[in-house]
């Protein structure tokens, strides 16, 4: 007998159950045999020595001991315990799995990972157009470890699109082509007009944030990145978990997007990486899709364990090309 996993999806779980798959007849005549069934559910209930099995169903000890040595052979019930029972060692069995099935080797049906969907409907508004057929369509783009760019600087942040991509894997599959590319391969491979794409990382540190920045409504200010937020309410945002989370029509070619999520520092990053995807439906509540958007986070480690696991909001910016909003 082959011990299978059988499972589903019910909601966000995956619901798992081990089964027992016959391979031939022999197996199929034990388990097929009124009282080899009836012992198979007794024992499916609570461990029981033979004697036991015997007075439970009202056969005789022998017949008992004959169909419990069967199912052994078998695999269905297996020995889990011994104890002294009136001077002697009596051996306690169990069934082995909480379901049996005949398997045909034929049938088997490929299914494709993008076809799990998340529940959010925010989530999945906000991310619509890097999602084709069920698949990624885009690039991730981190910043190079090394120093780069006209600042010189080595990016500390690259490592959060791991948490992201837990995210993205809920409702669509992984592309063919490699979706990440470090920023300085980006910009010489000049996907900025060709592709969607997810930049990772403040404009000081990731130099495909810096070429996005000035269009941004809510933007790291132009003469100093590490200076902070620059919102168009004049209102401005310095601190090291101060993140963004924005996104807008590539303004190079407006076929494509752009998502940036970015801090001051890279614990701002952080900070906005876990408001997208641990408080999705907070932080995209007035997100619609023809509008380009921006929204300020400040990250809290609210269990002072060193490490951010809450965010506040503290701006929010939108508009389309023919109006201005700001909250």
């Amino acid at each position: 007998m082959i011990r299978k996993v059988l499972s589903h999806d019910e909601g966000k779980e995956s619901i798992v159950k081990e089964v027992g798959v016959v391979e031939g007849a022999n197996e199929m005549r034990i388990l097929s045999n009124p009282v080899a069934w009836k012992i198979i559910n007794l024992l499916s209930r609570q461990p029981l020595y033979p004697s036991q099995v015997a007075k439970e169903l009202g056969i005789y000890e022998q017949s008992a001991y004959y169909y419990i040595r069967k199912l052994l052979s078998i695999g269905a019930i297996s020995l889990v315990k011994t104890s002294m029972v009136g001077g002697g060692t009596a051996k306690f069995y169990q069934t082995s799995y909480p379901a049996f099935a005949i398997e045909m080797n034929w049938g088997e049906k490929r299914i494709e990972q993008g076809t799990r969907m998340l529940k959010s409907d925010n989530v999945q508004l906000f991310f619509d157009d890097f999602i084709s057929d069920s698949w990624f369509n885009g690039l991730v783009v981190v910043g190079a470890p090394d120093p780069h760019g006209p600042y010189r600087s080595s990016s500390r942040d690259g490592h959060y699109a791991i948490h992201l991509a837990f995210l993205l894997g809920t409702f669509c599959g992984i592309p063919r082509n490699f979706p990440v590319k470090l920023d300085a391969d980006a910009k010489a491979e000049k996907v900025t007009t060709t592709e969607n794409i997810i930049t990772i990382g403040g404009p000081g540190t990731n130099i495909i944030t810096a070429e996005f920045n000035k269009f941004l409504p809510i933007r790291f200010n132009e003469s100093n990145f590490w200076a902070g937020l620059i919102s168009p309410n004049g209102k401005s945002y310095t601190l090291d978990n101060h993140g963004l989370i924005a996104k807008i029509r590539n303004p190079f070619n407006d076929k494509n997007s752009i998502i940036v999520l970015a801090g001051v520092r890279s614990v701002g990053t952080k900070s906005s990486i876990i408001a997208l995807t641990n408080h999705a439906d907070l932080v995209l509540r007035n997100y619609k899709r023809d509008q380009n958007w921006a929204l300020v986070v400040q990250g809290f480690d609210m269990d002072s364990d060193g490490k951010i696991d809450n965010v506040d909001i503290l701006d929010e910016v939108f508009f389309r090309p023919d109006m201005a909003h700001s909250k």
